[in-house]
């Protein structure tokens, strides 16, 4: 798949050579920002839209409808993320709410109501990738009920999606247990989904 990238921002120019690697169309907006993505929604183009720097406060300009938001120094990272690619990246990344909400979800899951293997002793220490953990959170009935009801909602999903990456984030607490769990086993499952690239990550292990 690709698709044209559009930068925004005070430091989108800063950013272009990082952007031109990975193969795609690029466009730098310098300056406000709006009525250009306005004329571009009306011919039907297809991008993914980054800011590079601060919030400009701009109505409806880059920022307020960026797909990432990053500084400068995280734009190497991103262009790696976004290099062409033949299938849609598919990331279910598990992340702790204590340490904020990754900016680039694109499902956000908050799976706090589940019983917390954090109050059982045993299970403290240990993550959600141990068996343990993850028997005493999957074998909650709401637990395979919501993997359940959300898998069915990302198979239709999914495809119908016009970017190249998607995250679904599943977040706990603290992101060592409950998320860990949940965010496995959704991979498992999306396994065998046609035309997706499929990428598990924990953001706090």
């Amino acid at each position: 798949m690709s698709g044209l990238i559009v930068l925004g921002g005070a430091e989108g120019a800063a950013a272009q050579a990082h952007f031109l690697a990975t193969g795609r169309p690029l466009e730098v907006i310098s300056g406000p920002s709006a009525e250009r993505l306005r004329q571009m929604d009306a011919e039907g183009l297809r991008y993914v839209l980054i800011h590079v720097g601060e919030d400009d406060g701009e109505a409806e300009g880059s920022y307020e409808r960026a797909h990432h938001r990053v500084t400068l120094a995280e734009v190497p990272g991103l262009a790696l993320r976004l290099r062409q690619r033949e299938k849609k990246l598919v990331t279910c990344l598990a992340f702790g709410y204590k340490n904020g909400v990754p900016a680039d979800a694109t499902w956000l899951v908050d799976v706090r109501f589940l019983d917390n293997p954090y109050w059982e002793e045993s299970l403290r220490p240990l993550d959600g990738r141990e068996p343990a953990v993850a028997e005493y959170v999957l074998r909650q009935p709401a637990a395979r009920e919501l993997l359940d009801r959300l898998e069915s909602v990302l198979r239709w999903s999914i495809p119908l999606y016009q970017r190249d990456e998607l995250i679904v984030a599943f977040g706990c607490t603290g992101g060592r247990h409950r998320s860990v769990a949940l965010a496995e086993a959704m991979a498992q499952r999306l396994a065998d989904m046609p035309g997706i690239e499929l990428r598990y990550e924990a953001r706090e292990l």
